[in-house]
C-alpha cells in the first residue's frame, strides 16, 4: 500500500501478509480524490473513515491535508496496525476507534463533511448504510458519503443517491441530503 499524493506521496507502508482487507486500488484511490479534489477545500474538512481495514484511505485525506480523519476498525489486529502507523505520521490529527462501525453510526455524532465507508462487499448489510447514515439525524448539512461497493449493488434508487463512478471492479455511490455535488 502506498499513499499516493501530499506530504507523504509515494510512502509505502508494509501491510502485514495476514491481512484479508482489501485496499482501495491506487487507480481507484486517484480517481476519487480528483472528484473529492474538485468538489472541496480538503484542508478544511473532517473525514470519517468507516470500516477502515488499511487505513490507506485515511492517510491519503491526511497526506492531502484534511483536518482531521476519525477511522473506525472492529478487527483488533488491523485496529492495531492503523493505529500505530496513523499515530507515528499524524499524531495531532488522527483520531483511531476500535468499534463496530454501525453501532458507532448509530450512537455517535457524525458531525463530518466527507464520511468515507468501505464496508466488506459481501457485508448482507451494506444496502443499509446510506440511510443509516443520511437520516441518523446526526449529520451536517451538506455531509457527503461515498460509499465504496461491489458492481453488483446498485444504490441509484436510494433516497439522497446522486452518483456512482466505476473504477474497474470498484464503485463508489455518492449521497448527500442536498444536491451538493
Amino acid at each position: 500500500m502506498r499513499i499516493i499524493r501530499g506530504k507523504y506521496r509515494g510512502k509505502k507502508i508494509q501491510v502485514p501478509s495476514n491481512f484479508i482487507a482489501r485496499p482501495t486500488t491506487d487507480f481507484a484511490k486517484e480517481a476519487i480524490f480528483n472528484i473529492i479534489e474538485n468538489n472541496f477545500e480538503i484542508e478544511e474538512i473532517k473525514v470519517l473513515d468507516l470500516f477502515t481495514g488499511t487505513g490507506s484511505i485515511g492517510f491519503e485525506f491526511l497526506s492531502r491535508g484534511a483536518k482531521s480523519v476519525t477511522s473506525v476498525e472492529i478487527e483488533k489486529k488491523y485496529f492495531a496496525f492503523i493505529k500505530r502507523i496513523g499515530l507515528e505520521l499524524f499524531p495531532n490529527n488522527y483520531y483511531p476507534i476500535n468499534a463496530d462501525a454501525f453501532k458507532f453510526i448509530k450512537t455517535r455524532s457524525l458531525e463530518y463533511d466527507i464520511i468515507f465507508a468501505d464496508p466488506p462487499f459481501d457485508s448482507g448489510e451494506i444496502e443499509a448504510i446510506p440511510d443509516l447514515i443520511m437520516k441518523s439525524g446526526k449529520i451536517k448539512q451538506n455531509t457527503v458519503l461515498i460509499l465504496e461497493h461491489s458492481e453488483q449493488q446498485n444504490f441509484s434508487e436510494t433516497q439522497y443517491f446522486l452518483k456512482t463512478r466505476k473504477y474497474g471492479k470498484v464503485n463508489f455511490s455518492f449521497f448527500c441530503q442536498e444536491n451538493f455535488m
